[in-house]
């Protein structure tokens, strides 16, 4: 599981990667920094590639693993190799580590914790942040003291300026003393994060590393790591992070953030979620609704906005509604048969969806309108819709049984001549005569057409509806 990959050679072909902690569920900005690599390896024929960053062992669990995997699946985002579990290359990490020691670009640290207070003391007394500058930096070796425990330390530059041109944020520039001395192998012998990262970046010949800006300084504190191994350095591309409506950074507070919850809670499609994700923060013109080919064909970074975008559901509601309607029906109608838990009524779920999916902004409103074809008799009424049956409305309903009845053909063109007939016999406009037919037949105000729901419900169903409403 996880061994290491070969690496690449410096002019191979893009290789992207995603590289997701497994601490819970795959969240939105983490899908949408899945989908611009996905795009960016697929428009550039390249490799998209998927590391779990496992290394956190107390928090990393298999239940978010398999979240994670579930989630990219469903938004068509799977890896071209199997993935690699970062946890089980730590022994590859410490070989670099210990490389870099040799070649005079890292240095064994036996400062004390006591030291490491003290020295955050100083800092904090003298309103600077902290940077570790270690004294055991340019000492001897042979200085240590003997058994005592280490940490090895990145020896980063000191002097002038490091700037990475960044193909979103452009070109950013950090004074090297603002950069301190960080720990690539922990006492125990184990790897940190920022050493882990670099050696698998390098190791699975990824060329372009795309990820949210929140990494950017990051990146800064890992070229010192890349330029001591020699290694090709990537292309950076930090995209801005997802806010909610009101501004601030994306969080539960502002609803739903993981991914499965858009899909298993509200009934949202993967098509829908792909091209709402691509259009935060990348566009094309004036497009909106993109397909995954042309997604692929016109997708590039310099279509990356440098500002946080704003995550907007009733935007990916109506993107939604436009993806329903272009879906299949067949494909709907098992959607919405194992979201009631009724896969036997596929083949009835599939002929009710021409009639049903125009107005639906997601499977949970399809299974919803779809109630009324699995009603047992006598139907529920809705508070609001029992007021149309009140009146003249059983007589109504009377007329229009008898008429109904005596139909030969139940489709809808017949279904709707004999229901129009009964509003003229009896003075009423049309409406006037579907209304109480359609709270008869769904218990309901809004219903799919009515001959629609006429003719889905058949004969035997529909007249013994009609009946429980109608005057004795």
């Amino acid at each position: 599981m996880g061994g290491a990959p070969s690496a690449a050679a410096p002019n191979a072909a893009v290789v992207t990667r995603f590289a997701p902690s497994p601490t819970g569920y795959l969240h939105l900005g983490g899908g949408r920094t899945a989908l611009f690599n996905w795009l960016y390896a697929r428009a550039n024929g390249g490799k998209f590639l998927l590391r779990i960053e496992d290394t956190d062992r107390k928090r990393s669990t298999q239940e978010a693993i398999d979240a994670i995997l579930d989630g990219m699946d469903w938004l068509g985002l799977a890896p071209d190799e199997p993935p690699v579990y970062q946890a089980a290359r730590a022994e590859r990490h410490a070989e670099v580590a210990h490389a870099m020691v040799a070649n005079g670009h890292a240095y064994r640290c036996y400062m004390t914790q006591d030291e490491l207070t003290a020295m955050r003391a100083e800092a904090e007394a003298a309103k600077k942040p902290l940077r570790i500058r270690s004294p055991w930096r340019d000492r001897a070796p042979n200085a240590a003291p003997d058994g005592a425990p280490y940490v090895v330390r990145l020896k980063a530059p000191t002097e002038g300026a490091t700037t990475i041109v960044d193909r979103v944020q452009g070109a950013v520039t950090v004074q090297n003393a603002e950069l301190d001395d960080l720990v690539l192998l922990r006492s125990d012998g184990t790897p940190t994060y920022m050493l882990a990262v670099v050696v698998d970046d390098h190791d699975m010949g990824v060329t372009h590393v795309i990820r949210g800006d929140d990494h950017l300084n990051n990146a800064f504190r890992q070229l010192p790591i890349i330029r001591a191994m020699g290694w090709p350095e990537p292309v950076y591309a930090h995209i801005p992070l997802i806010h909610g409506s009101d501004g601030a950074k994306l969080s539960k507070r502002h609803g739903a953030v993981g991914i499965d919850a858009y899909r298993d809670a509200l009934g949202i499609l993967p098509e829908a979620m792909d091209n709402y994700l691509l259009r935060l923060g990348w566009g094309h013109g004036d497009d909106e609704i993109i397909s995954r080919d042309q997604a692929i064909a016109w997708f590039d970074l310099s279509g990356v906005g440098k500002s946080p975008s704003r995550f907007d559901l009733k935007k990916l509601e109506n993107l939604n509604g436009h993806y329903i309607r272009e879906a299949d029906d067949s494909r709907l109608a098992t959607l919405v048969a194992a979201r009631i838990g009724r896969p036997d009524t596929v083949d009835l779920l599939a002929r009710a969806m021409p009639s049903m999916k125009p107005r639906a902004a997601n499977l949970n409103a399809l299974a919803d309108g779809a109630a009324f074809l699995f009603a047992t008799r006598p139907l529920a009424i809705d508070a609001d819709a029992a007021p149309l049956l009140e009146g003249d409305a059983p007589a109504t309903l009377g007329a229009l049984h008898a008429a109904l009845d005596a139909v030969h053909h139940w489709d809808t063109e017949a279904l709707e001549d004999a229901v129009r007939r009964v509003a003229e016999e009896r003075g009423l406009k049309l409406g006037q005569a579907a209304q109480p037919l359609r709270v008869a037949l769904t218990g309901r105000r809004t219903s799919p057409g009515i001959f629609d729901v006429l003719a889905l419900l058949g004969r035997d169903e529909s007249l013994a509806r009609i009946a429980d409403r109608m005057a004795p």
